[in-house]
């Protein structure tokens, strides 16, 4: 079983994970400031803001953690009714603030797809590895 790498728990990936490096709380004036920079509707603006703050980010994963979590993304792209507006939500019970609220994004959908179709392209070769093994080993 596949462990979380940053506690002792089998690793479950959800779609909000994508979208940590985008959480800016207490980091405002900081983090957010730089990703503001960014129109998360344009799609030259968010495709920079895709590969330098989410796919970045997400290199501390190692790249079955990057598979598994792309797999779920897959199946959550595939699901017609699927919501991705909520993963923009801002949850200040749980510390975290987005850079935009789901009212600012105006293709959600969109928005993971290009998440998708990037990582694709960037770990092309680590999701070719990591298929090729048994995921029971994990």
């Amino acid at each position: 079983m596949l462990k979380s790498p940053f506690v002792d728990a089998p690793y479950i990936p959800k779609i909000s994970y994508i979208l940590g490096a985008l959480s800016i709380y207490d980091l405002e004036d900081t983090v957010g400031e730089e990703l503001r920079k960014y129109d998360p509707n344009d799609a030259i603006a968010r495709e920079k803001l895709i590969r330098n703050f989410v796919l970045k980010d997400l290199m501390c994963l190692s790249c079955k953690h990057r598979f598994l979590l792309m797999l779920e993304l897959k199946s959550a792209l595939a699901t017609p009714g699927f919501d991705f507006s909520k993963e923009f939500e801002s949850d200040y019970d749980e510390y975290i603030t987005m850079a935009w609220d789901e009212a600012e994004i105006d293709d959600p959908r969109g928005f993971f797809e290009d998440i998708y179709r990037l990582a694709n392209e960037e770990w092309k070769d680590d999701f070719q590895k990591a298929s090729l093994e048994g995921q029971s080993d994990w």
